[in-house]
């Protein structure tokens, strides 16, 4: 076996033993669906936040597009697996994020959290078969979209019960971004594929910290909120790929 798999595996193993050891039962915040930008703009609730979901919509469907394009052609289909589903996860989180976004609470929540994991399980498998072989990337698709899909489903049953546990999802959601670097470290990653990871890797940090400044940014002059920000950003990242793609049959 490749011992650099080895090392990934105890490097995802080691973090998750560690917070679900040391760390409590994660809850979702009470005031997390409190967003900055709350204005009905053409009957919409939170319309910003609701209408700037199209930055998932349109990158999902131009992969999709263009990934289907590329499997027609010899040589291409074998690693296309991860992107398709990163793709069609990109998609429809752009649906399930404005769906939220409409009336902000934990059940809706679900429904942006659920696409998310099936765009992050792709976006990983993807790297993974790049890097460590199109046999291990697709092998590992289908046990990180179960992983992905059962921490959201656990998460929302558990605030249910009332003993909300976010851990799984928050590992799912952040763990795959620490090991890809590592796996690009270890593997070599060439320079006509590494640069559009960090881009997009680079994007999503940005996306993050403008949510995290969702109300500063928005008292601004109230014209844009970080959430909205955060969207676009985190969008135009995915557009790396895209890109990156496109370099292998220009």
């Amino acid at each position: 076996m490749d011992v650099r798999l080895i090392i990934l595996s105890v490097a995802a193993a080691l973090p998750t033993a560690a917070v679900f050891i040391l760390l409590r039962p994660l809850s979702q915040p009470e005031d997390y669906h409190d967003f900055a930008d709350t204005r009905r703009i053409l009957g919409i609730p939170n319309f910003m936040d609701v209408t700037s979901n199209i930055a998932f919509v349109l990158p999902g469907i131009a992969g999709l597009l263009f990934v289907g394009g590329l499997a027609m052609k010899e040589g291409h289909a074998q690693y296309l697996a991860p992107y398709i589903v990163f793709f069609a996860g990109l998609f429809l989180t752009g649906f399930g994020s404005a769906w939220y976004h409409l009336r902000p609470n934990n059940k809706t929540l679900v429904w942006d959290r659920l696409p998310m994991t099936i765009a992050f399980s792709g976006f990983f498998c993807s790297v993974l078969s790049e890097q460590a072989g199109t046999d291990v990337g697709n092998l590992s698709l289908l046990p990180m979209l179960i992983a992905g899909i059962s921490s959201v489903l656990y998460w929302s049953w558990s605030e249910s019960r009332g003993a909300g546990d976010l851990r799984a999802y928050a590992l799912i959601q952040f763990l795959p971004m620490l090991l890809i670097p590592l796996m690009l470290f270890m593997y070599g990653a060439s320079f006509d594929y590494w640069p559009y990871i960090a881009s997009l890797l680079g994007f999503y940090l940005l996306a993050k910290i403008f949510e995290s400044f969702d109300c500063m940014i928005y008292s601004r002059g109230n014209i844009v909120s970080g959430h909205t920000i955060k969207h676009i950003a985190a969008g135009a990242g995915t557009f790396s790929i895209i890109i990156m793609l496109q370099g292998r049959i220009a």
